[in-house]
């Protein structure tokens, strides 16, 4: 059997993928050439690791296309000194992704087989600033915050207050809302303890549960 140059592969991701669709912030780009999204794939799809699609990773969850999750991360402009909550850890791919661009990376899982997982591939990848909660996403994670920035990888139906109250003043949350047929992508921004909410891209995401 032929072995795959993951490496080559990762490298074509981030220049036809990424930065040939618009993505062009140079520390997201990095992170994204820097974590290995072969590993957060399973084995029997390794070989699809850096197609331009979502692939599945069991319990009717996927693993996001490249582009959505670099479209995500840099339009909410994440920094090397902020504190961030995930909702949704999924195979941990995006988690890996936030780990390279934050200080701090709070990520939530309702599913306790894939926060196991993820938990593994993260001490196998040397990621030590993450933090993973088995629980309900719609809620947050209060006790640690307020957060810099929040990023949500499955939709609800409407934008779960309880994230609004842990947004830190002059923070952004993108999320995805509406039905399975409906989502668009929303950047929430509070300005002066006000809410500021603009629509973004049409979006497919699983439904948060």
């Amino acid at each position: 059997m032929k072995e795959i140059d993951y490496d080559r592969l990762r490298k074509g991701m981030v220049e036809y993928q990424l930065k040939g669709n618009g993505i062009h912030n140079q520390s997201v780009l990095e992170a994204f050439l820097s974590v290995r999204r072969h590993i957060f794939v399973p084995i029997e799809l390794r070989e699809r690791s850096y197609d331009d699609n979502p692939l599945p990773i069991g319990f009717d969850q996927t693993i996001s296309q490249p582009y959505i999750v670099a479209y995500m991360i840099e339009k909410f402009d994440p920094g090397p000194r902020m504190r961030v909550l995930e909702i949704g850890t999924g195979s941990g791919y995006q988690t890996a992704i936030l780990s390279c661009l934050c200080n701090e990376v709070y990520s939530i899982e309702i599913n306790a087989e894939l926060a196991k997982m993820a938990r593994v591939v993260f001490i196998k990848e040397d990621f030590h600033n993450i933090k993973i909660k088995i629980g309900d996403g719609y809620i947050g994670w209060k006790e640690h915050a307020p957060y810099d920035r929040i990023i949500v990888s499955c939709a609800p139906i409407d934008i779960p207050p309880a994230l609004i109250g842990q947004l830190a003043e002059g923070g952004k949350m993108i999320i995805p809302a509406g039905t399975s047929y409906a989502q668009k992508l929303y950047l929430v921004e509070k300005k002066n303890g006000l809410i500021n909410q603009t629509e973004s891209l049409p979006v497919r995401f699983v439904p948060m549960i």
